[in-house]
């Protein structure tokens, strides 16, 4: 029943930009705005199987990570566990989330025999995302419930660079964990990579051509009164020109395992 509000909205949109509802930031208080405190959560686990099966293209080994899945497993019911605290920092909670995504959709594709495409698992009305196999705090969610309820909500676009769905088109899964410390910095690196990569043409500054990405989601990346353009130039080595017609890049949604 909990899906049924979000039934256009599947409907009309086919790929991740839909949500399932349940779990959402607006109950976590923003810790910058109170006395806070910092999590000791340990994503050292993690890191080592990020920089174990990932390369530096983003590419997973997932024959290789399917070897040590019990470890990851281990990780996520960590997570499971200790879930966010209302007095945690931002920071901390940017990383947990991010991970958490990150981490769940790993195991979604061993779980699923690395299918070609991670569209190619089934869930609610035919949507991978909305399919609960996320536990947190005892409760179930999905990657929607994960992004749209809660990261989105946090308020920093910058997140459709960290998180990644398993596909070629996705910014690169980064071969570190997320921490308090280091989550500014690496969205700011993962930003910077994903609108400088091949997933972008930016060749032309008065005709670029950007990554689907921004037509998912342009509202985030335009709610502080930034342009589209204004928004990509902050992080682009060429910059576009303030008049620049976009279009938008076929997403590739095949599986990004290595080859």
């Amino acid at each position: 029943m909990k899906k049924i509000a979000y039934l256009i909205a599947v409907l009309l949109i086919a790929a991740s930009c839909v949500s399932s509802g349940g779990l959402h930031y607006d109950s976590l208080q923003n810790g910058e705005q109170m006395e806070t405190s910092r999590a000791k959560l340990d994503h050292s686990n993690y890191d080592e199987l990020l920089k174990k099966y990932v390369n530096e293209a983003g590419f997973v080994d997932y024959q290789g990570l399917a070897t040590e899945q019990a470890k990851l497993k281990s990780y996520l019911t960590y997570l499971s566990v200790n879930p966010p605290k209302s007095d945690w920092e931002t920071g901390e909670q940017f990383a947990y989330y991010i991970n958490l995504y990150n981490a769940s959709t790993l195991d979604l594709i061993i779980d699923n025999d690395m299918p070609g495409s991670i569209k190619d698992i089934d869930g609610p009305l035919g949507q991978v995302w909305l399919k609960d196999f996320i536990t947190v705090n005892g409760k179930q969610y999905a990657l929607a419930d994960i992004e749209k309820s809660v990261l989105q909500k946090m308020g920093d676009p910058r997140i459709h660079f960290a998180i990644n769905c398993a596909s070629y088109s996705c910014p690169k899964l980064l071969r570190t964990a997320y921490t308090g410390k280091n989550v500014d910095e690496l969205m700011d690196r993962a930003a910077t990579e994903f609108v400088n990569s091949d997933k972008n043409d930016l060749s032309d500054p008065n005709n670029p051509k950007l990554s689907s990405i921004f037509k998912f989601y342009t509202s985030d990346f335009t709610s502080n009164g930034m342009t589209l353009v204004e928004y990509v130039n902050q992080f682009a080595s060429n910059r576009l020109n303030a008049g620049a017609k976009v279009t938008y890049k076929d997403y590739d949604w095949s599986l990004n395992k290595q080859s």
